[in-house]
């Protein structure tokens, strides 16, 4: 039986592809490479130890195209990652972000309920806890108050999965709330590469520092933190993806709707994780601090003890090999995937 990774060619996706084919699980791909590279395959393949995998080219929207996958497969569970996911982007394009995150993820779960697969660990974010609560974030804590569009998408789609399992005890719900990944894999062949304009911190600082960039963009240094830039808890991509094996025998083992925040429980603000970037990589990143971006909140970080104490998972890298691994992998590939 295989395990079903929509986005599995993305950032967290791949990670996840790599970690689970070398804990000897059967993967299938489902990506629209919409923001992800087909090169990713043969990397994720060549860091697996050639492990092989189905792959299907395919948008989470496309009903016929899922009916397919789950007939040509026996799939077991699905990690749902596919969706856009740029905050600020979402607040230029809303209706886009609500058709595609909500309208696919409800798509998916009709297709995987009409093949009998009723078990999901979905990609949700830490957005969902709004702007109102306290830091360390803890998963019973009241969501909602949402400050942009791509949280809100994440915060109706585990309302919609809380509700199927509630109408159907057969499903089993896994709800990852993720914070801030970072970093990439050691080897230096896979990491974040999105397309266009970097929308999150780490990708903009390494491409400044590998010269396809002039400088990092600071959106705002008068937040209510001790720098003034926004606090946040960054975890490393392969952490993040080894909670994802612990999630899935989670998911496969219960039923009804189990929620867990991954995280490091430390904050870190923007100017620090210059700094460390720095320190690691030898390289000064200039930097011009700018307005707030819409949507974005002061501090954020995790309480992540119930995602230890129930999944056994925790976090085990820091900053500082976040930060060399994310400049290794660009500095490997200055263009990402592109040659």
């Amino acid at each position: 039986m295989a395990i079903l990774i929509t986005g599995g060619a993305g950032y967290i996706g791949s990670h996840t592809a790599v970690e689970l084919l070398n804990a000897g699980k059967e993967i299938v791909i489902l990506d629209n490479f919409y923001n992800s590279c087909r090169e990713v395959l043969s990397r994720i393949k060549e860091l697996s130890g050639g492990k092989d995998f189905k792959f299907y080219e395919c948008d989470i929207r496309d009903r016929k195209g899922l009916d397919k996958v789950f007939k040509e497969n026996d799939i077991e569970a699905v990690i749902h990652f596919a969706g856009l996911k740029a905050v600020g982007e979402s607040c230029k394009i809303p209706l886009l972000y609500y058709e595609n995150n909500i309208g696919g993820t409800v798509t998916l779960c009709e297709a995987m309920a009409d093949s009998g697969c009723k078990t999901i660990v979905f990609s949700s974010s830490a957005t969902v806890y709004g702007e109102h609560n306290v830091s360390p974030l803890k998963e019973d804590m009241k969501t909602g108050g949402t400050t942009n569009p791509y949280g809100t998408t994440k915060l109706f789609i585990e309302q919609i999965l809380t509700d199927a399992a509630k109408a159907d005890p057969e499903w089993s719900v896994c709800i990852l709330r993720y914070f801030n990944p970072l970093g990439a894999h050691k080897s230096g062949r896979i990491g974040e590469n999105p397309n266009g304009i970097p929308n999150n911190l780490m990708p903009y600082i390494t491409q400044v520092a590998v010269g396809r960039r002039e400088y990092l963009h600071v959106y705002g240094n008068d937040y209510d933190t001790p720098d003034g830039t926004g606090v946040r808890d960054y975890i490393h991509v392969v952490d993040l993806a080894k909670g994802h094996i612990k999630a899935v025998d989670k998911a496969l083992s219960t039923k009804g709707v189990n929620i867990y925040n991954l995280g490091t429980g430390r904050g870190y603000s923007v100017l620090e994780v210059v700094k460390a970037f720095e320190k690691a990589s030898g390289i000064t990143i200039p930097y011009k601090i700018e307005a707030r971006r819409p949507g974005d909140i002061a501090t954020c970080y995790s309480d992540p003890s119930k995602a230890e104490k129930e999944l056994g998972w925790k976090a085990e890298l820091g900053i500082e090999e976040m930060c060399a691994d994310s400049y290794r992998w660009q500095h490997n590939n200055p263009n990402g995937y592109e040659a």
